[in-house]
This record gives C-alpha cells, structure tokens and sequence, in this order.
C-alpha cells in the first residue's frame, strides 16, 4: 500500500465521518423533540439526561474523527 493510497483513503475516510457528523448535528438539533420523545420511550430517561447524552455523543464522535480520520490525514499530506 502506497502514501498515495493511505492518504486517498483517510480523506475519503474523513469526509463521509465529517458529512456523518453533521447530518447527525443537524438530526439532533433539528429534530429535538421528536428523538427525545421516542428515546424517553426506549431508554426512560429524562430530557436533562438525554441532552447531555447527545451532547456527550457528539462530543465525543467529533474528537475520535478528528483524531483518527483527519490527524491521519493531514500528517500523510505532509510527507
């Protein structure tokens, strides 16, 4: 496997957790009150906690693509 070839996959890698990411940001966000209602129903828990599961899930989603995809990356593009 070539540079070329690792730093063409950690880019395409990147992008569709990046475009993931978003879509689940804006799924969260735009869509509040419907996912914390059928999450209160699966899980019973209340919407104080949910909010900061979601938050705590982003969170955390966006620094392991950060360091896993795009860290990747970025050290490949400079070699």
């Amino acid at each position: 496997m070539t540079i070329e070839t690792l730093t063409t996959f950690f880019g395409w890698l990147a992008v569709i957790n990046i475009g993931y990411l978003m879509v689940a940001t804006l799924g969260i966000v735009g869509m509040q009150s419907w996912v914390v209602g059928i999450h209160k129903r699966l899980f019973g828990l209340d919407e104080q906690e949910l909010k900061r599961a979601y938050f705590n899930w982003l969170a955390s989603y966006k620094t392991f693509t950060l360091i896993f995809t795009v860290a990747p990356y970025i050290a490949l593009k400079l070699i």
